[in-house]
């Protein structure tokens, strides 16, 4: 490593720093005012990069014409986010913030599809900045004139913004609001104008990271995602809310990545290490080292207690005979669904997968749900479990039982180890920590080549001989399901279940009873991650082979939607939004090829006519009986 390639990385740092930051900045003043975790935050930055090409195109590649089209794309998106927050988030402020966060990710599936439909699947090349096309040299080497000015834009925006949040009136109100909201609205401050005026802002701030990027990168239909997951590691790192925050964490993240970039490969105690392969995750590895050492980021503060509490939660009871006599009609119905697989071939399959995502949904209800922790990287778990019966039985020649008992004891240790971090934390803060060792687990399946197989995975998973026709098949993932189910509802009735949920309603008074809060959330933790593997084992063998997606980030968003479609609070809600979100997604692939926009419609239907999920429909109902 020179001084010259030290040097020429560490100001990339700081050009990617300064565009990220313009994302993150807009993420944390609307979380930090309204509340909400905007998933959508991604599709607005990429919804700036796409009108931009659009609009140079169509105005002129002079300098005027390309700063001109920069600020309008970013206006529109504005425009566009306070659209949506007028006519969809509006509707659900008083929803649990979890439904808030299924609404923005259906917001993800639209926007994403309405973006294919109006520029295509292809990537599209933006023109270079006019004026500024050219290279500065600096020490031998040539750094676009461009990247150059992009590092002043990030100090310019947060200079702006300290004057505007503390140099104005309008100012003073989104520092109230974000210190307590309630008590603003008490002194008459007209608080939806402001979420609106404030979602609109931070929307403005991505459409312009978006927009600014165009001469740097093609605009392309998955950066969404990979951007919103970035900007929420910045803004957790520095601390949900503060801007400053924020830009100090995007400068952490992006030194530290460009220092990885720089150094290469190293030798440490005689064996080689390539800290450049480290880029795939070293924001996730740093964000997890701060929240270990600061729980609530590098500017943060412990979240205030909410003044204005909802209803208490009633006590989960029992299933009576009546819901006891369903559970058994469905089971004969599950059983009996063979006989009518001469008609549908594909139903087995199909079921399979309902099954493995009933599983999977219903060991995260169980840390979400009774024990009250947000996970955003349960695929973690899943992708264990799947990789450890994967490789004993290609690599060690297990037969399928003790390979299936391998892959679940392996996501349970998994759980154990990642839990022991995450118990110490809460909230959203909590939640990004599994999302940084989850990432952590896929990058370590991704790149190690000789034993995970790396992007291409593992081939050849066959199950054993009894089980290998479709209806076998079918008939183990049934038991394998139903009997996950049970041991899952049994467990959250009984002791164990009963006191991690007071840990979870009233932790103060459960330690002052003699509970341990922790310890009890740890266990919460080992139990997901047990059944959570099974499910993991079952997609293996039905498969037949595995890749990294596994363990990737999508499928633990397809788990929150599950748990949240059908209902947090709920023992038949992940049930029933596996079984709805998988059916749906299946349904709606084969009939067109904007299915995200329609499965995305469909949830934001489902979330605005039932806040409380699917199940919560029934519940009400039966708490208005027993009224």
């Amino acid at each position: 490593m020179t001084l010259a390639s030290l040097t020429v990385q560490l100001l990339n740092g700081l050009v990617d720093a300064s565009a990220m930051f313009l994302v993150a900045a807009g993420l944390s003043l609307i979380f930090g005012v309204t509340r909400i975790v905007n998933f959508a935050h991604g599709s607005f930055y990429l919804l700036g990069l796409y009108l931009a090409y659009t609009l140079v195109n169509a105005i002129g590649a002079t300098p005027l014409g390309f700063w001109t089209a920069v600020l309008l794309s970013a206006v529109v998106v504005a425009g566009l986010g306070a659209l949506v927050e007028m006519l969809v988030l509006r509707r659900i402020y008083r929803a649990p913030e979890l439904f808030q966060l299924l609404a923005t990710f259906a917001l993800v599936l639209v926007i994403k599809d309405g973006s294919l439909w109006l520029w295509g699947p292809e990537d599209l090349f933006g023109p270079r900045a006019p004026g500024l096309a050219g290279a500065v040299h600096l020490l031998g080497r040539r750094l676009p004139q461009y990247d150059l000015l992009l590092i002043f834009i990030g100090p310019l925006v947060l200079a702006l913004l300290w004057l505007l949040l503390n140099r104005t009136r309008w100012g003073t109100l989104i520092r109230a609001a974000t210190q307590d909201r309630e008590m603003l609205g008490a002194l008459g401050v007209n608080q939806a104008w402001l979420f609106t005026a404030v979602f609109a802002l931070g929307c403005f701030l991505a459409g312009l990271g978006g927009a600014l990027q165009g001469p740097r990168m093609p605009a392309n239909l998955a950066i969404d995602l990979d951007t919103i997951g970035n900007a929420f590691v910045v803004v957790v790192v520095g601390g949900m809310g503060s801007i400053g925050g924020a830009f100090a964490a995007t400068l952490l993240i992006a030194e530290v990545k460009a220092l990885c970039i720089a150094l290469g490969n190293v030798s440490l105690f005689g064996m080689e290490i390539s800290l450049s392969r480290l880029t795939l995750v070293v924001e996730f590895l740093v964000m997890a080292a701060v929240l270990v050492v600061r729980p609530w980021g590098l500017f943060g503060k412990a979240p205030t207690a909410v003044r204005a509490s909802g209803l208490q939660e009633a006590p989960l009871h029992v299933a009576g005979r009546g819901a006891r006599l369903a559970g058994w009609a469905l089971m004969l119905v599950l059983l009996a669904l063979p006989l009518v697989a001469g008609y549908f071939p594909y139903l087995p399959v199909l079921m399979v997968e309902i099954l493995v995502a009933v599983l999977f949904a219903a060991s995260l209800h169980f840390l979400m749900g009774p024990g009250g922790m947000l996970s955003f990287g349960h695929a973690a778990y899943f992708g264990l479990g799947a990789y450890a019966a994967a490789l004993v039985t290609l690599k060690l020649q297990w037969p399928m039982p003790a390979a299936m008992a391998a892959g679940a004891l392996a996501a349970m240790l998994g759980a154990l180890l990642f839990g022991w971090f995450c118990v110490r934390l809460s909230g959203v803060y909590l939640a990004m920590l599994t999302l940084a060792f989850a990432q952590i687990v896929w990058a370590l399946i991704f790149q190690w080549d000789d034993f995970t197989g790396g992007s291409n995975g593992l081939v050849g998973i066959r199950p054993a001989e009894a089980v290998s026709s479709p209806l076998a098949y079918y008939y183990l993932a049934l038991a394998c399901a139903a009997l996950g189910v049970y041991l899952l509802r049994r467990v959250i009735h009984a002791p164990f279940g009963l006191a991690l949920r007071a840990a979870r309603d009233a932790a103060p008074r459960a330690e002052a009873l003699g509970m341990d809060v922790r310890s009890l959330q740890w266990g919460g933790f080992a139990v997901a991650g047990l059944f959570c593997g099974l499910a993991g084992v079952l997609f293996a063998f039905s498969k037949g082979s595995i890749s990294p997606e596994v363990a990737g980030v999508s499928r633990s968003v397809d788990g929150l939607v599950m748990v949240m479609l059908g209902g947090v609070q709920s023992l038949l809600g992940p049930l029933l939004g596996a079984s709805l979100f998988t059916w749906l997604q299946d349904l709606v692939a084969r009939e067109t090829d904007y299915w995200r926009a329609l499965l995305g419609g469909v949830i934001l239907l489902l979330v605005l006519l039932f806040p409380g999920g699917v199940a919560g429909v029934f519940r009400r109902r039966r708490q208005e009986e027993d009224a």
